[in-house]
């Protein structure tokens, strides 16, 4: 919800597919979720749920960018920083869900510079629920309420800081003020 306020032209875009998909009841058009799934996947990118993935065992000794990584070494994969690399991203620092429009990328971690839920046979099993869990709720706030700052706020204001740890939080928390869209789509 950050990144949204933060970029109203986005949040606007995805109500506007949403409630357009809810009023021609195409619930179960795949197209209807089309840009919800770009901004999540984008809001991942730019903030993995967990920065470091789990530490992994080299199994054989290996060379990666010059540097010899030993037989049994701890490895850890940054998540965060290949999701701001600029060798895999343009301009990896700007919230930008179209980058993903006409991509493959996927979130099962077969592109290695995408791995919000890890890679291989150590993916998050628990990767489908959960997107599907944040599709869900991040729609249905975005097809029944309108969403604003409070008084005197502007999105710029909106620090987008984290905290560091097993898991990435925002440091501050984000206050919005919800409105009601009367008339209740029938959903």
């Amino acid at each position: 919800m950050t990144e949204l306020i933060k970029h109203p032209e986005v949040m606007v875009r995805a109500q506007a597919q949403i409630r357009q998909a809810t009023s021609e009841n195409t619930k179960s058009d795949e197209n209807a979720l089309s840009y919800i799934k770009l901004i999540i996947k984008e809001t991942l990118r730019m903030h993995p749920p967990a920065p470091l993935l789990l530490p992994r065992l080299c199994k054989e000794r290996c060379q990666i960018l010059g540097y010899t990584i030993p037989t049994g070494a701890h490895v850890i994969v940054n998540a965060w920083a290949l999701g701001r690399n600029p060798e895999y991203w343009n301009s990896p620092d700007e919230f930008n869900p179209g980058r993903f429009q006409a991509s493959s990328i996927d979130f099962k971690g077969q592109n290695f510079e995408f791995v919000p839920f890890g890679a291989g046979r150590r993916v998050c099993p628990g990767l489908e629920f959960g997107v599907a869990v944040v599709e869900e709720t991040l729609s249905r706030l975005l097809l029944h309420f309108d969403w604003k700052l409070p008084d005197g706020m502007k999105p710029d204001d909106e620090d987008i800081a984290e905290t560091y740890g097993l898991v990435s939080a925002k440091k501050e928390p984000l206050c919005l003020i919800p409105k009601l869209r009367v008339p209740l789509p029938d959903v």
